[in-house]
């Protein structure tokens, strides 16, 4: 037989891969990165939240047993620690314009009772204005009270 009489067909080139839809390898990948992001993210709030509660008993510690500042300044600075505490572990809008009965209503949704609002709590919504300096077991309650405003804080809600 001669070539040109051969029954033989042209070469064909297979077709191009889509991109779309993509391998099961790419959907996993996909998939994992999305998970790991998530989990990063969570870790970090996770992990600056327990930090800013350690580092607000460390410095609750230090203001209980520091004798060098009178009563009147413990109760200003155990005010703002109680602010900043709350301002970094929760949302800036909902708990930085706060004041007076409101603070300390906030203050007790953590604590079982109302002893911010109706107890010795009461001291911090006054502090930095008040004319006398309140007495060193008030102050003493009051640091009590604020440590197991922190333990609570610690605890995440479920």
């Amino acid at each position: 037989m001669e070539a040109p009489q051969l029954p033989l067909k042209d070469i064909h080139t297979p077709e191009f891969i889509s991109w779309w839809p993509p391998a099961i390898g790419w959907l996993l990948l996909a998939l994992l990165v999305i998970l790991l992001i998530g989990g990063g993210i969570w870790l970090y709030k996770r992990l600056s939240r327990k930090t800013a509660i350690k580092t607000a008993k460390k410095l609750l510690l230090t203001l209980k047993q520091n004798t060098e500042i009178d009563n009147q300044q413990k109760l200003v600075e155990l005010s703002k620690l109680m602010r900043r505490v709350a301002v970094s572990n929760l949302p800036r809008a909902s708990v930085a314009g706060l004041t007076g009965r409101d603070w300390l209503l906030f203050l007790d949704n953590s604590v079982k009772g109302t002893p911010f609002s109706d107890g010795i709590g009461q001291l911090l919504a006054d502090a930095p204005y008040r004319l006398t300096a309140p007495s060193g077991d008030q102050i003493s309650q009051l640091i009590c009270l604020c440590q197991d405003w922190l333990n609570a804080q610690a605890t995440p809600k479920k």
